[in-house]
């Protein structure tokens, strides 16, 4: 059986993260949280494939919780949602938090597991990739020791 996707989703309002773990359940292992400091500690103890974040929360937005983390955890795909259409906040997301995505809220139940799908597909790629580079230094460093010890003989 193959595990389901990661997700945690990030917002300060209840009802939006009692509705997207009651909606998104069937098909994917939802972690919530209120806040980007309840998020870290999820962060912490679980892998997480795919992040989403609220974009207005009190503390802290959803854009400088991703900037804050990319350092620590740089391979969860990033998704920020919002309700409210400020154009700075989408600049920002793109620039500093490194987001896959950025979705307006309400969400749309289909639309949103689409483009988790897709979000996972490019997270799997990734990791792919980053095995792949790690196999290849692995590769090469066998190479040059066996060169090393040809020349040496």
């Amino acid at each position: 059986m193959e595990e389901k996707i990661r997700i945690l989703y990030i917002d300060d309002e209840k009802n939006n993260l009692t509705a997207f773990k009651a909606t998104f359940r069937p098909y994917f292992k939802i972690f919530i949280a209120e806040s980007a400091e309840e998020g870290r500690k999820i962060l912490e103890t679980e892998k997480i494939e795919i992040i989403i974040t609220d974009q207005r929360m009190p503390v802290m937005t959803g854009v400088e919780f991703l900037s804050s983390i990319i350092d620590t955890y740089p391979d969860p795909i990033r998704i920020l949602l919002t309700g409210y259409s400020d154009l700075q906040a989408v600049i920002d997301a793109v620039n500093k938090g490194h987001i896959y995505q950025y979705i307006s809220k309400p969400w749309e139940e289909q639309h949103l597991k689409i483009i988790i799908e897709k979000a996972f597909e490019v997270f799997r790629l990734k990791m792919e990739n980053k095995e792949l580079v790690k196999s290849l230094l692995r590769a090469n460093q066998q190479l040059e020791f066996y060169l090393r010890q040809k020349l040496i003989s």
